[in-house]
């Protein structure tokens, strides 16, 4: 993927993980329905169910609630918080740091020992939810 592509793919995907952020603040769900398709398709919560109620706990400062709902809520907390003044100021000095990094990310989760051990993680995630009956 370019470099301008994965800005603003990456951009895009967190501004609209900020809007439903600040919608689900404001808007109480008294619903049942929820926006996971795993969810509202089998009745079984996908891996990261949880993980906007786990960003607000986090927000109001209740640290091990929020692990306890589901910890990838920290990793996206920190990611929508890091992304997005990362990229600008790629853009803004017209350097290539957070696209590089990316890249050797990408590397590094390719290499197979590691790839099981984060599935595994996830695994245990989605086994988590589904035990906690989010």
């Amino acid at each position: 993927m370019s470099k301008s592509k994965l800005y603003s793919v990456l951009l895009v995907v967190i501004f609209s993980g900020y809007a439903y952020f600040f919608y689900s603040l404001f808007h109480s769900s008294s619903s049942s329905m929820s926006f996971c398709i795993i969810k509202n398709v089998t009745g079984y919560p996908c891996p990261s169910c949880g993980t906007t109620r786990a960003v607000k706990l986090l927000f109001q400062g209740e640290l091990l609630p929020s692990l306890l709902m589901n910890p990838f809520g920290i990793i996206v907390a920190l990611l929508m918080l890091i992304i997005p003044f990362w990229i600008i100021f790629d853009l803004l000095f017209k350097k290539e740091t957070f696209y590089r990094n990316y890249k050797k990310t990408e590397t590094i989760i390719n290499y197979k020992p590691l790839a099981i051990f984060l599935i595994v993680l996830v695994i245990l995630n989605w086994i988590w939810n589904i035990y906690k009956g989010i």
